[in-house]
C-alpha cells in the first residue's frame, strides 16, 4: 500500500517518486512522497477546481495539468523542488458539447513534443503548449470517453477507453512517461 485515507481517482508519478492523487469528492489534489508522506497540495478552497479528475506531468516536468471534469478547463501548476504545487492557472480552455456545461475532461496523457491529450465529451482534445485546443479526435461512438494512454512498441499508439472497448489510432507522436527521465519539448516542426 501507498497511502491510505485518500479518496483517489487518478494518479500521475514522477520520475523521483512523487505521486499526484486527484480526489475528486473532497476537490483536492494529493501529493505523496517516496517515503510515504502525504499532503494535500490543492483544493477547491483556492478557487477553481470543482471535480478534479485526470492528472497528468508536462515532459519536462516542470508543470502539472490537472482536468476539471465539471468545468472548462485544465488547469495548470509549477512543481516545486519539493513536490508542492505553485502559480496554479486555468491553462487550457476545453470546448464542450452546446448541451452540456461541463467537459468532462477526464484522462489524459502527453506527447514528447509536449501535446496534451484530453478525454473530453466532444472526444479527444488536443493542447498545444501555448494553451488552445489546437484540434479534435472525434468519439468513436456516442458514449464515455475515460482514461487514454500513448503506449505500444515505440509508445505512438493512442489507447483509449470508450464506455465498454478500446480503440487505438496511431500517431506521429510520441508518448512521454513521466517514470522515466524529464525531457524538454521539442519546438514544432524541429
Amino acid at each position: 500500500m501507498i497511502a491510505e485515507n485518500i479518496e483517489s481517482n487518478d494518479l500521475a508519478v514522477g520520475h523521483n517518486g512523487n505521486i499526484y492523487v486527484t480526489d475528486p469528492n473532497h476537490k483536492q489534489v494529493w501529493l505523496v512522497k517516496p517515503d510515504g508522506e502525504k499532503r494535500v497540495v490543492d483544493t477547491n478552497e483556492k478557487a477553481g477546481l470543482q471535480f478534479p479528475n485526470g492528472v497528468r506531468l508536462t515532459p519536462d516536468q516542470s508543470l502539472l495539468y490537472v482536468a476539471d471534469m465539471r468545468g472548462q478547463f485544465i488547469w495548470s501548476y509549477q512543481v516545486q523542488p519539493d513536490g508542492a504545487l505553485a502559480y496554479k492557472q486555468q491553462y487550457f480552455h476545453i470546448h464542450q458539447p452546446d448541451a452540456l456545461e461541463m467537459s468532462a475532461a477526464d484522462g489524459m496523457c502527453v506527447d514528447t513534443n509536449g501535446t496534451l491529450y484530453v478525454a473530453t465529451a466532444l472526444g479527444v482534445q488536443l493542447c498545444d503548449q501555448a494553451g488552445r485546443v489546437s484540434g479534435i479526435i472525434s468519439r468513436p461512438q456516442n458514449k464515455w470517453l475515460a482514461n487514454m494512454v500513448l503506449a505500444g512498441a515505440e509508445f505512438n499508439e493512442l489507447y483509449a477507453c470508450c464506455s465498454d472497448k478500446v480503440y487505438k489510432r496511431k500517431l506521429n507522436a510520441r508518448g512521454a512517461n513521466s517514470f522515466q527521465p524529464p525531457v524538454k519539448p521539442k519546438a514544432p516542426g524541429l
